[in-house]
């Protein structure tokens, strides 16, 4: 006899599958889905508000769609044609707009371009069950499409006629271009199966909040938090030194506009108040100066509240001395690039003047109350995680901290000591209390923390905001980072931390952002043997001279792992007038000894745990411990 709660648990499962035709036809179903090929998987890191370069690699999956149109048509069609096939799928709409005003959209343009979009539709739907692709079909046209998908290749087949009678009546009734746009769409999401984030959409590009709307509509994905993306959330949850970082950072990359009319949030006040304390210097600068020095002195704050944080040594507005333009840092004595600090008071620097209190409680309220900001907050905080454990990846945007000796560094908050596993474990649930929580302030002061401290796993290393803006001498610029920036290339040491995440399998890796990989002074993205992989090449123009490319992403599918270097892309005009893509270059990290299948993935698990709950409720049913329920046609 089973156990009560199993019993319990069968009756509900029974209200779902009331016979044994039912469970049988859903077993069947299940046991199909695990033997097909795995879905592909899209990794793409620091976005940092670079929309367009963004939904460009977005749009052509890495060069997956590329891939699969030269598979077909390198044969038939020469590379111009096919580019123009690929930029039509990715931004159908416009490039639609195009050819019509070159007067090219003729009814066999029509023919020929929707019979190619379906054979690239019907390739790419392959590896999916016929329900799925039906789900991801638009529904206006999904009846059609479905009908076109499973169309007979012989010409004297009746069903190839009826076929071919569809073209034609999609371009008799002018729905053409709305099919083509629906079939764009379908393509582009069956290309990938599931995107992961890697951290870091906001700040320095100008356009985060359009990424965000982006990824809303995206059918499947989710994001591992950067010390970016944190500081926004830190901001969205009342923390002042967030939200005078936020604003610094978006003043300092003349992205004003995201503030402004991205969130409605007003930098009236202090552009105002800059000009009129500095005014020697631009309104901007100003308006940057004063949002600077209020964000020292709010640091200072949550510092002294917070002397775990052992984050004293960057409390450095009381070791200026303004008289002879020096400050005192680790014991050095380096030159001020600027003494002009009418707001600071000798005695008590870290004390905010009432107009400063003013602007920061003011700004406080906006960020706090923003229905825009909140509402893309909260879509951060429910695709969002600390880290991810996927597929036997371990996804992190930046860092497990780790001693010299690659063990797992301690921490202690709030009386408890955290490593590992555990200390990311507890980081997350911080970070979920400061914003859906009571505001606790210990709770909101750790979000600045996580933004910028030293044994933070967003960030893992020495902040220096103040040397580099009022410091000239590059010697005290530099960021001592944690061991485990150090360390990453030891395969033993990333087994340690796959181990330590549950992760036990001989293909396991590590998948990291954060710190730009510098290609041009010869460092790889493949770490430790292969064991750990970092994806951010630069996607942010800010880094291109740096790193010598234009962003890293990884692409995962049933055959392995390949990791794609893209160049600086143009503009999506220069994409639509020229056809012009992202040049990629694309390196195998990892060949599958056997292809891999859904019955090897996460899902693949969970699917096979529930087909052994339904063999357990079809025994119920044959061995007559569970009523079936008849089913009656409607009379």
């Amino acid at each position: 006899m089973m156990e009560r709660d199993d019993m319990k648990y069968l009756h509900l499962l029974a209200e779902k599958y009331p016979s044994i035709q039912s469970v049988c036809r859903e077993i069947i179903n299940l046991n199909a889905i695990l033997n097909l090929p795995k879905g592909t998987e899209h990794f793409m890191s620091d976005l940092h508000g670079e929309y367009e370069a963004f939904c460009h690699i977005l749009n052509n999956c890495s060069g997956v769609i590329r891939e699969k149109v030269d598979r077909l048509f390198e044969d038939s069609l020469s590379d111009t044609e096919r580019q123009e096939i690929c930029t039509l799928i990715y931004y159908p709409e416009e490039k639609l707009e195009l050819i019509k005003a070159e007067q090219q959209l003729t009814e066999q343009w029509y023919f020929n371009i929707l019979s190619k979009l379906i054979k690239i539709a019907k390739l790419l739907a392959s590896k999916y069950t016929r329900s799925k692709v039906r789900k991801a079909m638009p529904k206006d046209f999904a009846y059609i499409i479905d009908e076109l998908l499973h169309v007979q290749t012989q010409s004297h087949n009746n069903q190839f006629r009826y076929h071919m009678e569809i073209f034609h009546t999609i371009i008799r009734t002018e729905c053409a271009e709305e099919f083509i746009i629906a079939l764009a769409g379908l393509i582009k999401r069956l290309a990938v199966d599931h995107l992961h984030i890697l951290g870091d959409i906001f700040d320095r590009g100008s356009c985060p909040d359009k990424i965000i709307d982006l990824l809303m509509d995206h059918h499947s994905l989710d994001i591992e938090w950067g010390n970016h993306d944190i500081l926004w959330m830190g901001a969205a949850a009342g923390n002042k030194a967030c939200i005078a970082h936020v604003i610094r950072n978006n003043i300092k990359y003349d992205n004003m506009s995201v503030l402004e009319n991205g969130y409605g949030i007003s930098l009236r006040k202090l552009v105002l108040y800059g000009k009129k304390t500095y005014q020697n210097i631009n309104p901007m600068e100003a308006a940057l100066k004063a949002i600077t020095v209020i964000m020292f002195k709010v640091e200072g704050e949550i510092i002294d509240r917070h002397p775990e944080y052992a984050m004293s040594h960057r409390k450095l507005l009381h070791h200026m001395d303004l008289e002879k333009g020096t400050v005192m840092i680790d014991g050095k004595e380096y030159p001020l690039n600027d003494t002009d600090f009418p707001t600071i008071d000798p005695k008590d620097p870290y004390r905010l003047s009432p107009e400063e209190t003013e602007i920061i409680e003011r700004l406080k309220v906006e960020f706090v109350r923003g229905k825009r900001l909140r509402s893309h907050m909260e879509f951060l905080y429910e695709k969002g995680s600390m880290y991810k454990c996927y597929n036997e990846n371990l996804l992190l945007h930046g860092c497990v901290p780790l001693d010299e000796e690659g063990n797992f560094e301690e921490i202690t908050i709030g009386g408890k000591t955290f490593k590992g596993k555990q200390y990311l474990d507890y980081t997350e649930k911080i970070a979920r209390r400061a914003f859906f929580g009571n505001h606790n302030q210990d709770d909101v002061d750790f979000m600045w923390y996580l933004w910028c401290g030293e044994k933070s796993p967003l960030f893992g290393r020495v902040i220096k905001t103040f040397e580099r803006t009022y410091v000239s001498d590059p010697e005290a610029w530099k960021e001592a980072e944690n061991n485990y920036f150090k360390l990453y290339y030891n395969e033993e040491i990333c087994n340690k931390i796959l181990d330590e995440f549950g992760i036990h399998s001989p293909s396991a890796h590590i998948i990291n952002g954060h710190t730009p990989v510098k290609t041009s002074r010869g460092e790889q993205p493949i770490r430790a043997n292969g064991k750990l992989i970092v994806i951010d090449g630069g996607l942010c123009r800010e880094y291109h001279k740096t790193t010598g490319i234009a962003g890293y992403t990884l692409i995962y599918n049933s055959l392995g792992l390949r990791i794609k270097a893209h160049q600086p892309f143009e503009s999506v005009q220069t994409a639509l007038t020229e056809n012009k893509d992202i040049e990629s270059s694309s390196e195998i990290v990892e060949t599958e000894r056997k292809r891999v299948m859904v019955k090897d993935t996460d899902n693949g698990k969970r699917i096979s745990n529930d087909i052994h709950d339904l063999e357990r409720l079809l025994k119920a049913y044959r061995e007559g411990e569970i009523e079936m329920k008849l089913i009656r046609a409607n009379a």
